[in-house]
């Protein structure tokens, strides 16, 4: 079944963006450019939502299925619940799904080094990085320390796989 827009799942991304993303482009979303990420799609997408014991959503992902995988194009959550770590929640989500369908991997999308938003994506291994035109492994090297520095060797540089 293709992935549906629905008002429930754009009033939780708002939510979201306000909070995470307040001066990015995506929180000036409307419903309809909403609609447009989540609908207008050339492959196979689906969105999952989580919900609490109360049927409440508490979260969503919108993901791609591709040939060798499944491809997390984004993830929302309530914003007052991000202690419960709802995105990682997500991903190992997807991870499992993709184990059920005999598929090898799951894409985390861009993955820059320098970006707090973006540090989460380091922490599921294994994992590899395109860098390059090169798929190679992500090694601790390649992931900044306390200071925002990756090690003396440089920074990944992401290249689009589409």
């Amino acid at each position: 079944m293709p992935a549906r827009a629905t008002a429930e799942q754009f009033q939780l991304f708002q939510r979201y963006q306000q909070a995470r993303h307040g001066d990015g482009d995506m929180a000036t979303m409307s419903f309809y450019d909403y609609r447009a990420m989540v609908e207008d799609t050339p492959i196979e997408t689906f969105i999952v939502e989580f919900r609490d014991p109360d049927d409440r959503m508490v979260s969503a992902c919108l993901a791609d299925r591709l040939g060798d995988g499944l491809s997390a194009v984004y993830s929302f959550f309530a914003p007052a619940l991000e202690r419960r770590s709802l995105g990682t929640h997500a991903i190992l989500w997807l991870i499992e799904r993709a184990r059920a369908q005999g598929l090898p991997y799951v894409y985390l999308g861009y993955w820059v080094p320098e970006s707090r938003k973006m540090a989460y994506k380091s922490r599921f291994r294994p994992a590899e990085v395109l860098a390059g035109g090169q798929w190679r492994m992500l090694t601790e090297a390649d992931i900044p320390d306390e200071t925002g520095l990756a090690a003396p060797h440089g920074s990944l540089v992401p290249e689009s796989t589409s």
